[in-house]
């Protein structure tokens, strides 16, 4: 049962025992986090304590952890792994001004505060989860009714926790535990679902994207970048290459409103290890490319009996506002290098020509996304099937060149230059093997422009993560696509455009491979 309001969001759930209550635990967790409030409500012997006694221990990975009621000391504080969290009953308050003699702000800073009878303390904040829970006549003991009630910013948050329990019943999984595995650098985030039995899936939580500021002719910058703005590419890009004989997750389930997939577990072996890549996985990676520009692919493809969706061309539009984040935010955050107007413009006007020639090549499946974090190993199988393929929601039709630099100039681990060359002429062999005319010529051009062209997005999109999405764990990987870049411009072909680079952002280039 749902209602839903302005600036609140309201899921009923039936809890028909404790075991029940202790597990509404568990689906609170995702929901609450460092300076929230969790108000818990009802009677006296509803369960406010154990919810909260149940709440607290999952938050400290703690299930012996001694959780007083804090009936009488009014207010007890728990370190979680990564904030602080206070449990109070305000019960026995009088009146709001009493917190101060608590030391309530000082406790609340930064903490996840869960607090009981919380109309003592006055006006509440707009923005908090509300847990109220009632007794029912007439049934088990047991037996309670939670209202969970999400108001301002957790309207949002309710919502999605009822479309994924409604998904997960639907799905026949809503008996697994889940543990959230990542986010990315996108809003994307997966959680591992495990059931009693020990079998596995993954839940894809893919909102739709939200509408960024207009940033060229009235368009966001998600649009001009052909980037997929909600779960319906992922679903068709997924369908097709599997249809293609290539190992992209069975869909379990989907909400395709909502944004949530329950997709096939490809387990997390992955083609790295600590030395870096590992040369036969990279090599299968490498032949499962030249097995997929081999092929005669469709651009329309089917979303369910329904819908079709038709993959959006990587066109100069998209190839040039992607390097232009440099521009933005690497050479200002970054190489602290002021560029004039005049030297934006050059810039633009170099990367043109050499873009054009790019998008007036024959296309295929560019993945856009084709490097190791999304590759799995799954070594079950056979052949190329043995790469696993994540990750893929973004495609478009490109030139094939692109995935395969984008795999052998990986920007999170350091691809040797001699594994590069094996590599590039293993792909070489491959696409001759099924095309005699494969021109490699001309594709190592398209590949260093290529190359250039993404590690210069790259460099961009890594210094947005750290100056604006406060994620400066991604700089530590700029020597290396600094690295790549250099490389990449020492093409002749590249030479005027390297000289811009040498004359207004030498920090991008100064890194040597």
């Amino acid at each position: 049962m749902q209602a839903q309001a302005d600036h609140k969001t309201i899921w009923t759930i039936d809890l028909p025992d404790e075991a029940a209550t202790l597990g509404l635990a568990q689906r609170i967790l995702p929901l609450v986090g460092a300076n929230d409030l969790l108000t818990l409500s009802g009677d006296l012997g509803a369960g406010k304590s154990t919810l909260a006694r149940a709440l607290i221990r999952l938050l400290t990975k703690d299930p012996q952890l001694d959780v007083p009621s804090p009936t009488f000391t009014l207010m007890q504080v728990y370190q979680a792994s990564e904030f602080p969290v206070v449990h109070a009953d305000l019960y026995r308050i009088r009146d709001a001004s009493e917190l101060a003699e608590l030391g309530w702000d000082e406790a609340a800073e930064g903490a996840l505060l869960i607090v009981e009878w919380a109309d003592k303390a006055g006006d509440l904040p707009a923005d908090r989860l509300d847990v109220s829970l009632a007794m029912t006549s007439g049934r088990d003991p047991g037996h309670r009714v939670a209202t969970i009630t999400g108001h301002g910013a957790f309207a949002a948050r309710i919502a999605r926790a009822r479309d994924i329990q409604a998904l997960l019943e639907r799905a026949g999984w809503a008996d697994a535990q889940r543990a959230f595995m990542l986010g990315d650098a996108s809003v994307r985030a997966y959680e591992r679902l495990t059931k009693p039995d020990g079998s596995r899936a993954i839940l894809m939580i893919s909102p739709p994207r939200p509408d960024g500021p207009p940033v060229r002719n009235g368009k966001p910058y998600s649009a001009i970048a052909r980037l997929a703005e909600d779960i319906r590419p992922f679903i068709a890009v997924d369908q097709a290459l599997r249809a293609q004989g290539l190992s992209a997750p069975e869909i379990r389930a989907y909400d395709m409103e909502a944004g949530l997939a329950v997709l096939e577990d490809f387990g997390a072996e992955p083609v790295v290890d600590a030395q870096g890549p590992i040369p036969d996985r990279y090599a299968e990676a490498t032949a499962t490319l030249a097995c997929l520009h081999a092929l005669d692919l469709p651009t329309e493809l089917p979303v369910s009996d329904a819908q079709t969706y038709r993959l959006p061309v990587y066109d100069i539009d998209a190839l040039l506002i992607e390097v232009e984040l440099i521009l933005e935010w690497y050479a200002p955050h970054v190489a602290r290098a002021p560029l004039s107007s005049s030297a934006r413009a050059a810039f633009v006007n170099l990367w043109r020509p050499l873009l054009q020639q790019i998008c007036a090549a024959p296309t295929t499946w560019a993945l856009r996304d084709y490097h190791s974090p999304n590759l799995i190993w799954l070594p079950d199988r056979e052949g190329v099937q043995r790469v696993g393929l994540l990750d893929f929601q973004d495609c478009v039709l490109g030139h094939p060149a692109y995935d395969l630099v984008s795999l052998l100039q990986d920007a999170r681990v350091t691809v040797s230059d001699d594994l590069e060359l094996r590599l590039l002429s293993h792909y070489a062999r491959l696409r001759r093997s099924d095309a005699p005319d494969f021109n490699m010529m001309d594709f190592a051009r398209a590949y260093a422009a290529l190359g250039a062209q993404r590690a210069t997005k790259i460099l961009g999109i890594f210094a947005r993560l750290d100056r604006r999405d406060g994620k400066p764990q991604y700089l530590a990987h700029l020597p290396r696509v600094e690295r790549y870049l250099a490389k990449d411009l020492a093409h002749p072909d590249l030479a005027p455009l390297r000289a811009w680079y040498e004359t207004h952002l030498p920090r991008a280039i100064s890194a040597r491979a």
